[in-house]
């Protein structure tokens, strides 16, 4: 994947005083990594493991609450140009592989999903592909149309656990194309079990069948290298308060606006931009292109659709300027680096079996690991007694983490499991630590009068 430069920033900006902080390499330095770490405001009685669910804003971005808000408020003033955040999308296209024409800063995962979802040109009985791994910012969009338009969901549950290969993934879904099939659905990582979807090849195989590809981005931006054009997908979109560690109320929305011969050849496909304040107030938008060059702007078209939050864009620079100023493959490194050690040391502790995250096949890999923490009585233990877990851990041992309901393939019920998503705040201490807390605390709640 084309990265911009280890250390770059963006063009025409000043160097912020957070950049003589973070010098670009690897975090294995433990000066480098502390300078790093230093940037989060995270307690230092706290470990925080469920980046999954919530990242923590560094300091720098905080500092940007408020600013134009007070601005405004002594100087009112027209905001509607500025809130295009032309500045904001270049980074974010430049960092993620994409066109500033096909990006736009949204407030959230509902949100970017929902505007995705909502502008696909479908009709009833027309099919959607997807998986029961999705997160409630996608089944909530995907019922909607299905019970608007009358679109058929066909949700497919890929096999979970440490011996898992990209090609098992693929076939499992491409066993559920049929003839009405119009678009293929899937998480680019899944917050279930942390799998990396094999993007892709799920890419290829819609390109074969001539299907729309849709991706929840949420769990990709920020804690690996991100090139949307290479993806060879049709949207993305997702929340950037994860991994990414931008504030709450941002998200990313990724529409494609060109023909890529070497990643994407297959035509736009129609596409409504369903809140916008640029769409035509009279008469229609030209057809799409079908070629190198866009008809229009569908990012500023999507991106125009009321008045910005310009604090929050300008804090999420700070993020992202942050990730390219350390470098996207050693952000990437760490992250999972850490997750390999986890996946490692409860192999070690519970047995493989213990785990419900890929551990075989390197494509399926990310920073997040579920496992099942009861020496194999997941079968007796319900939620009740994996919600005790969590609150337990967090409230004697100050470690957060997350359950999660995982499908299974051919069983009614799901497998719970408890969720860590270390990130780069985190280290192989902290990891042993909460580790040697859950033993306990699995052991004292693993008998059935415990649930």
């Amino acid at each position: 994947m084309s990265r911009a430069n280890p250390g770059e920033v963006s063009a025409g900006s000043a160097v912020p005083a957070w950049a003589e902080q973070v010098t670009p390499g690897t975090l294995d330095d433990p000066i480098r990594w502390q300078l790093v770490r230093d940037l989060f405001p995270l307690r230092s009685d706290l470990v925080h493991f469920d980046t999954a669910t919530l990242g923590s804003v560094p300091v720098p971005a905080l500092e940007e609450f408020g600013r134009a808000d007070r601005d405004y408020a002594a100087r009112p003033a027209d905001p509607y140009e500025r809130t295009a955040l032309p500045e904001v999308r270049a980074a974010l296209a430049r960092n993620y592989g994409c066109a500033v024409d096909e990006i736009a800063l949204v407030n959230g995962g509902t949100d970017a999903m929902s505007r995705i979802l909502g502008g696909l040109d479908l009709e009833p009985g027309d099919e959607i592909v997807t998986t029961t791994h999705e997160c409630y910012t996608v089944r909530s969009p995907l019922n909607l149309l299905a019970s608007r338009r009358g679109v058929v969901l066909r949700a497919v549950t890929p096999r979970s656990g440490p011996g898992l290969d990209a090609e098992e993934i693929v076939a499992t879904v491409e066993h559920a194309i049929t003839p009405r099939t119009r678009v293929l659905q899937w998480a680019g990582v899944s917050l279930t079990t942390g799998v990396t979807f094999p993007t892709r090849l799920l890419a290829e195989l819609a390109h074969a069948h001539g299907l729309i590809t849709v991706v929840d981005g949420s769990l990709l931006a920020g804690q690996m290298p991100l090139n949307l054009h290479e993806l060879g997908v049709d949207f993305v979109g997702g929340a950037l308060s994860k991994y990414q560690c931008g504030p709450m109320g941002t998200g990313l929305l990724y529409a494609r606006n060109r023909v890529l011969p070497d990643y994407n050849p297959t035509p736009l496909p129609p596409f409504w931009p369903v809140v916008s304040l640029a769409y035509p107030v009279e008469g229609q938008l030209p057809p799409r292109a079908q070629g190198a060059e866009p008809a229009y702007d569908l990012g500023l078209m999507l991106q125009q659709s009321d008045v910005a939050d310009l604090s929050r864009s300008a804090a999420l620079m700070h993020c992202v300027r942050m990730w390219e100023r350390i470098g996207w493959e050693n952000v990437q490194w760490y992250v999972f680096g850490l997750s390999a050690y986890l996946k490692q040391r409860i192999a070690e502790i519970w047995g493989r079996g213990a785990l419900l995250t890929p551990a075989d096949d390197d494509r399926l890999h990310s920073g997040i690991v579920a496992f099942e923490p009861f020496h194999g009585r997941h079968e007796s233990a319900g939620p009740g007694r994996y919600l005790a877990f969590r609150d337990r851990l967090a409230a004697d041992h100050g470690v957060t983490v997350q359950v999660t309901a995982v499908p299974v393939q051919g069983v009614p019920n799901p497998r719970f499991a408890i969720r860590l998503a270390p990130h780069l705040y985190n280290t192989r201490g902290e990891i042993d630590q909460a580790l040697d807390a859950m033993v306990l605390l699995g052991e004292e709640l693993a008998s059935p009068a415990a649930e």
